[in-house]
């Protein structure tokens, strides 16, 4: 079976992208190793909880009961609360990767990392199955190749949308200010310019529908060769299971 590492930040992560393909990925039977810039646990951002102190988001954009059950479920596990450091981490040790999501100031340490971009560019050289979602899509985006060009120069790819990704600030500045915008520009602007005039992006249905367990085939991903992209936290069932079947 198949050995995933998920890099991880310290917090602000969203639970549904990170807790959805760890309960589909275990349950078929593959190893999820998480890793984080110290190699301490990490924490999702508890206002997508409902949790946590002051005030929180409309109920609209919190994670829905049954995932928020799964995260719970996997912050009680081994490797959830044992990770390694990015620092530390291999591709040469694992089958795949998996680059989830999630918003705020506490992202941007992920997004940021030169060794989270790294640990791309060692999947992508080795033809190994990649798998991003939301904001997990901006290391692939800010990654270069040997040769100079963006890691996803020529791809199809999705990742949120400058949609999605504007309706949730203003959704969010009365209660939580800036929280909702992790950068000034917009993941898709980021991912747009990398990909270049030769790649495609795809935004998806304009009104999205939000994939279960039961309906995994609501949501929307977008492949290209063993690179799978999806856009939000509504479309984490299809991209788990997705990886599922690739890795099987």
């Amino acid at each position: 079976m198949a050995r995933i590492l998920v890099p991880l930040p310290l917090t602000d992560f969203d639970p549904t992208e990170v807790a959805v393909p760890w309960a589909a990925l275990s349950e078929a039977g593959h190893s999820l190793i998480f890793a984080t810039e110290s190699g301490t646990r990490a924490a999702a951002d508890a206002r997508t909880l409902g949790r946590g102190e002051g005030p929180l988001p409309p109920p609209s954009l919190w994670a829905h009961a049954d995932n928020i059950m799964l995260y719970d479920h996997l912050v009680d596990s081994a490797a959830f609360a044992t990770p390694i450091r990015w620092a530390d981490a291999a591709m040469a040790d694992f089958d795949a990767i998996l680059f989830p999501g999630g918003h705020g100031p506490g992202m941007r340490p992920y997004c940021d990392s030169a060794d989270v971009r790294r640990l791309a560019g060692e999947a992508f050289a080795a033809g190994q199955l990649v798998a991003a979602i939301c904001h997990g899509v901006l290391p692939l985006a800010r990654t270069r190749r040997a040769d100079g060009q963006p890691l996803l120069d020529g791809r199809r790819t999705t990742s949120l949308t400058g949609f999605m990704e504007r309706l949730s600030i203003w959704m969010t500045r009365r209660r939580l200010g800036d929280h909702y915008r992790t950068y000034p520009e917009t993941v898709e602007a980021e991912t747009r310019r990398a990909i270049g005039s030769a790649g495609a992006y795809l935004r998806g249905p304009l009104l999205p529908h939000y994939a279960t367990r039961e309906r995994a085939d609501l949501g929307f991903i977008v492949e290209d060769g063993d690179y799978i992209s999806a856009r939000w936290p509504g479309d984490a069932w299809t991209l788990a299971r997705r990886m599922v079947e690739r890795l099987s």
